[in-house]
């Protein structure tokens, strides 16, 4: 389990291809990955991947996951490349504090991200510049998104500022910005997104009682 909060960007060393439709991935961290047990969970952009090798090149750690066909036709994993810059965040532990909103790291599925807006900072405001992003989500999620609500894209725990059909925005602060994968967005971009768990779950009961 995730919260949204990214802790670190990692950027993609490598991509090899393992036959049977799998990739092993190595991403470069500036974790301590002396500590990330083979096999724990950190989320890569939105998605949970399991962590199959660690080491150092250069000074510089690294963790290697792989990637199966299924997650290759859902997410943008399929697209990762050498240079490619991932949101990080590594699994919660008992105790940690829950600074975004419950995140599985199981994407449902692909936004794409159709305008951003940067407003200028105020000169006389001791922070930064501010953009509004919008998404378009596939029609069978349009449902799970609601007005400040909690949503989860590229790995980043959002709140949703306004929702027309099947497209919703969110503002980003200067922080967001400048700790994640965002500062570099562009309209066109394919987006990870997992919708808020307790939505899924009142959306599936209310279909039961229906």
């Amino acid at each position: 389990m995730f919260t949204g909060i990214v802790t670190d960007i990692g950027t993609v060393r490598a991509v090899t291809a393992q036959g049977h439709g799998l990739k092993r991935i190595r991403i470069a961290t500036a974790y301590p990955v002396e500590d990330v047990a083979l096999g724990a969970s950190i989320a890569c952009s939105g998605i949970c991947l399991t962590v199959v090798a660690t080491g150092r090149e250069d000074g510089q750690g690294w963790f290697e996951v792989d990637t199966a066909a299924e997650t290759l036709r859902l997410t943008t994993a399929a697209h990762w490349q050498p240079g490619t810059r991932l949101n990080l965040e590594r699994a919660l532990k008992i105790g940690d504090e829950l600074g975004g909103h419950i995140v599985t790291g199981h994407v449902d599925g692909l936004a794409t991200l159709i305008s951003r807006e940067d407003f200028a900072a105020d000169p006389a405001a001791p922070w930064g510049a501010t953009a509004k992003f919008c998404f378009r989500v596939p029609q069978g999620l349009k449902q799970f998104i609601a007005v400040k609500g909690s949503v989860c894209v590229d790995g980043t725990s959002l709140t949703v500022n306004e929702v027309l059909d099947d497209a919703f925005s969110v503002l980003l602060i200067p922080h967001t910005l400048a700790v994640t994968t965002w500062g570099g967005r562009r309209a066109g971009d394919a987006i990870n997104l997992e919708v808020d768990l307790m939505a899924r779950y009142a959306a599936r009961l209310a279909e039961g009682k229906g």
